[in-house]
């Protein structure tokens, strides 16, 4: 059986006015999303760590993102963005990533620009960032790394999550354009759209602009889109959703000691063995 091909991040963001990306950490949660109509995935460094039940806290090795997100590719037909932290390290430890995930099949990468190791934008600790000429060097590693033209490289800046100002995410990002970077991302944990939209009304437009609209959630894609970004992310709607969902369900049976007044409301094996392509799978030993 052929695993499914389609468009490279790149293409995708080139024909689409504005890219809708779902975040996922593993392949089921990737095929769901493209079924919903998403043009891209989200491998997250928080639901994959979140899956294993560990911080996002550059605990995991880059190997163990890159499963994640190589396992999430060979089931999609749409691409898949990695969200590689700050590149697992230095300039080496960037160009190896590049190499890694070009060869895996992944067509687009995101790396921030805090120290590493780094913590979660909403959690509580250090967010220090990198300084703006040390990022550009892993920005021109991370380019000079890649094999194929189509690889793209997205430049996240953490300045607004470090309290630094637009100014100074401004200033970092046309540097990280300037150094090669295919698109930008401007991160915020204020619970209002203000600093992002600010931000969008003084870039010149000479990268697209990725937005994460977790703590301003009421930011319609229409009005995101109007005000200049390219590519939205909903990077861990999924998993909470599913937190909540099994919490539920676990916790009901549980409670009432049978399942049929969940049954209605759940996914049926027949569901389950659709999205596992049972029957393809079934086929290949008669073929």
């Amino acid at each position: 059986m052929q695993r499914p091909t389609g468009p490279t991040f790149r293409q995708t963001v080139e024909r689409t006015e504005l890219v809708r990306v779902a975040g996922a950490h593993d392949a089921l949660g990737g095929v769901l999303a493209q079924q919903a109509g998403f043009d891209a995935v989200w491998s997250s460094s928080l639901e994959v760590s979140a899956a294993r039940c560990l911080p996002d806290a550059s605990v995991l090795s880059m190997t163990e993102y890159l499963e994640a997100a190589a396992n999430m590719q060979k089931a999609l037909s749409i691409p898949v963005i990695a969200d590689c932290d700050t590149g697992y390290g230095n300039n080496l430890n960037v160009t190896h990533m590049v190499h890694e995930y070009e060869a895996a099949g992944i067509t687009a990468v995101c790396m921030e620009d805090k120290l590493f190791p780094k913590l979660n934008s909403f959690a509580a600790g250090d967010q220090t960032l990198l300084s703006t000429e040390e990022f550009c060097g892993k920005i021109r590693a991370a380019k000079n790394a890649q094999a194929d033209d189509a690889f793209y490289v997205v430049a996240r800046t953490e300045a607004l999550i470090n309290g630094l100002g637009v100014e100074e995410a401004l200033t970092r990002a046309y540097a990280y354009a300037e150094a090669g970077a295919d698109a930008v991302l401007i991160h915020s944990k204020s619970k209002t759209k203000d600093e992002v939209e600010s931000f969008l009304a003084q870039w010149d437009g000479c990268r697209p602009v990725v937005i994460v609209p977790t703590t301003y959630p009421e930011w319609h894609v229409d009005d995101i889109a109007k005000a200049g970004g390219s590519v939205v992310i909903y990077a861990n709607q999924g998993l909470r959703a599913t937190v909540s969902s099994l919490r539920t369900t676990f916790e009901a049976i549980q409670k009432y000691g049978d399942t049929m007044h969940l049954e209605d409301s759940i996914a049926s094996v027949k569901d389950i063995f659709v999205l596992q392509q049972l029957a393809e799978w079934q086929a290949l030993e008669s073929a």
